[in-house]
């Protein structure tokens, strides 16, 4: 009778370890927030953000049921130019002085093949915010030499500034000097959170 009932225990503990939610904790020294914007039509600008933070949970080993929150700290853009930044902090784009961080909640996170995924959430920038999409890539989940368990995605997505408020928007002839569109490349890798 015993050795039934600690049969039962050990499968009991066994299949809530199995659904357990596994909490992931974003790795910013291995991880990146990139955009680029066209300028004159004729050339790509790039610019970064230094400081962000993000969550994962998942019960799925796919992550297709992955809770992700993320949030960027607008006044660390660094596109290489420090008037350029100075502008980009204004009110003339994302007034970081009122609004000092972007941040995303996803709604959805679908396999659409392989190891390809649709990410859905909103993302508020400035006082907006707007249902958007990227396509992700997950890279794998492995073991660095330190014991620590990591996972890799990447996403990619396409977004309008002047929905978002980030207005300025001159122009050379017909043409805009910042384009509208904003493409966006972000690397991330998570650790997972030890008990």
């Amino acid at each position: 009778m015993k050795e039934k009932l600690s049969l039962s225990l050990v499968a009991m503990l066994l299949s809530v370890s199995v659904w357990a939610q596994k909490n992931w904790k974003l790795d910013p020294s291995h991880s990146s927030v990139k955009f680029s914007v066209t300028h004159l039509m004729v050339s790509e600008v790039e610019g970064s953000f230094k400081s962000f933070d993000g969550t994962l949970s998942s019960k799925n080993d796919d992550f297709t049921d992955a809770a992700i929150t993320f949030t960027v700290d607008v006044n660390s853009i660094n596109t290489d130019n420090d008037m350029r930044d100075k502008h980009l902090k204004s009110d003339d784009f994302f007034n970081a002085e009122k609004f000092p961080k972007m941040t995303f909640k996803a709604v959805s996170f679908k396999k659409s093949s392989g190891n390809k995924y649709i990410l859905e959430g909103d993302l508020t920038i400035r006082d907006v915010t707007k249902r958007v999409k990227f396509d992700v890539v997950h890279r794998g989940v492995q073991n660095d030499p330190w014991g620590n368990t990591k996972a890799g995605f990447k996403a990619t997505g396409t977004i309008k500034r002047l929905e978002y408020g980030l207005k300025w928007n001159t122009m050379s002839g017909s043409t805009a000097v910042v384009s509208d569109d904003v493409e966006i490349v972000i690397n991330l890798e998570y650790a997972l959170e030890k008990k």
